[in-house]
């Protein structure tokens, strides 16, 4: 009798746990020179194919741009292997020998990787990489509509892996992914550590999987042209962002804020570039487009580009059109300008001052997307540090494409598809994900300081009665002595002795 869907899809998940586990624990014998060699190989064999991979990506999920999504496997291979490369990983990784502490990694074992659909194939490669540089297994649950893309994603990193010498099975996933698979998947006895991207419901059953978890939050991006930006550059960078890959990285601009003084050159700029501004009516039927359902997101629309969101929503628009915005003043989940709506669409908010934008990003990011990212345009470093201190995110991005500076394309943060957004999101972390996240470290600490115990008041009094109780009992056996057992009893002699040694005893003498 054939298995339904469900149970093949947990039985197959049970295999490759099984196969991964046995293979870590071959794995754990590696040396650091072996793990970086393997390393290596899987990053490069992943970036050679990052162009097929990108294509196969955007014809599987019809989302995204290819030239985009290629970008998105380089920096997902190449760019996170640069960054990893000097890692310790393995054994002794620091000795203090001032402070005499010695630190040793050890790999949590079993990585569970669950994988979103907008970054299907450069998301699989990086958890990827990130495992087998800490000496962890992976099992990897791709996103039921990107499952082809990402099993060939972790087939090339698999077979470049196993020809650099890591055993078979160190890289597994689930080729027929089901929510009841996925969930076992992370609860699996043998997973150790759970690392999670993909909507709010997955990462918080990641966080209720009973395991370690890293998941990541949503993001909506509020980004803030500040009176003393330069506009042209500040715009630019704006819409090639918000275009980046049609909108799917979770750290792209949502929301756009400008100071009135330099909006009418911000609109200029906006509509050089490329950006369609809806009238009225046409802002209620892209309203109906992006959220048919109050305070939920239109899925269709996520990855799409400006002129087929137009025309699903019945407006005509140019077709070098490549950003939808429609003016806005309101903040809410009844507002579907205003949260996370991953393509080219923005609401356009205008301030009179920075002190008005802080509130307004502050709404935007209570919303949806604390944590998560914001993106300033200024020249005013004192505004820039304000929004810095008093912003409850994780990442304050300044004059720079905030979709692909956030994972450190165009800025020193560390490379990553997963972005932590802190105790502000829920998340255990507000790092960019790499590594060094999935490593335990053990600490050998030498003692360098003597220390004088003194003895507690209670070990004093017994010690005193003890001393006590052997002073009776010396003073009893000298009377005992003097008794001539020849001669008869004097009790009146005893008596008093006995009465003298209960007295100088009451006394505290003996």
């Amino acid at each position: 009798m054939p298995l339904d869907h469900d149970l093949q899809s947990v039985h197959e998940m049970r295999e490759a746990v099984k196969k991964a586990k046995e293979a870590q624990l071959t794995y754990l014998r590696f040396s650091q020179q072996e793990v970086d060699e393997i390393v290596k190989k899987v990053s490069d064999a992943a970036f050679n194919q990052s162009l097929r991979l990108a294509q196969m990506a955007v014809e599987e999920t019809g989302m995204g741009v290819v030239e985009h999504k290629k970008i998105k496997n380089e920096v997902g291979s190449k760019s996170v292997y640069e960054s990893i490369r000097h890692e310790k990983t393995v054994g002794i990784i620091n000795e203090d020998s001032v402070n005499k502490v010695v630190e040793i990694a050890e790999p949590y074992g079993l990585i569970a990787g669950i994988i979103p659909t907008t970054n299907p194939t450069s998301t699989a490669i990086f958890k990827t990489l990130i495992s087998l540089k800490t000496r962890n297994a992976i099992v990897v649950s791709p996103h039921p509509s990107a499952v082809n893309c990402t099993i060939e994603a972790l087939k090339i990193c698999l077979q470049a892996a196993v020809e650099a010498g890591a055993p078979e099975g160190i890289i597994g996933w689930i080729s027929k992914p089901t929510m009841m698979a996925t969930t076992e998947l992370m609860q699996h006895k043998d997973i150790s550590l759970v690392l999670a991207t993909g909507g709010g419901g997955l990462v918080r059953a990641a966080y209720s999987s009973g395991k370690p978890a890293y998941g990541v939050g949503p993001g909506n991006v509020p980004a803030y042209i500040e009176k003393t930006a330069k506009i042209d550059r500040a715009v630019k960078m704006i819409v090639d962002s918000k275009t980046f890959d049609n909108g799917t990285i979770c750290a792209t601009e949502q929301s756009l804020i400008i100071d009135r003084n330099v909006k009418q050159m911000a609109v200029r700029e906006l509509r050089n570039n490329g950006a369609y501004f809806l009238s009225e009516k046409e802002k209620e039927l892209m309203e109906k487009i992006i959220s048919p359902t109050p305070g939920k997101l239109n899925s269709k629309i996520v990855g799409k580009d400006a002129v087929t969101i137009a025309d699903m929503a019945g407006i005509s628009v140019p077709s070098q059109t490549r950003l939808l915005i429609a003016e806005e003043t309101k903040v809410g989940k009844d507002v579907p300008f205003s949260i996370e709506k991953l393509s080219p669409i923005f609401p356009l908010y205008t301030v009179n001052d920075y002190q008005e934008a802080k509130e307004l990003c502050l709404k935007l990011l209570n919303l949806g997307g604390r944590g998560h990212t914001l993106s300033i345009h200024t020249n005013n470093e004192q505004v820039a540090k304000e929004f810095g201190l008093e912003m409850p995110v994780s990442r304050i991005l300044i004059n720079t494409l905030s979709s692909i500076g956030a994972v450190g394309a165009t800025t020193n943060l560390m490379p990553s598809m997963t972005l932590g957004c802190g105790s502000f999101g829920g998340n255990i972390t507000s790092d960019n994900i790499t590594a060094r996240h999935l490593i335990n470290i053990k600490r050998m600490a030498y003692g360098v300081k003597d220390v004088d115990i003194p003895v507690s008041s209670q070990n004093s009094n017994a010690s005193k009665n003890l001393k006590q109780s052997e002073d009776v009992e010396r003073i009893v056996e000298q009377v005992l002595h003097k008794i001539n057992p020849e001669n008869p009893v004097d009790t009146d002699v005893i008596s008093e002795m006995v009465n003298e040694v209960i007295k100088k005893y009451q006394m505290n003498e003996i």
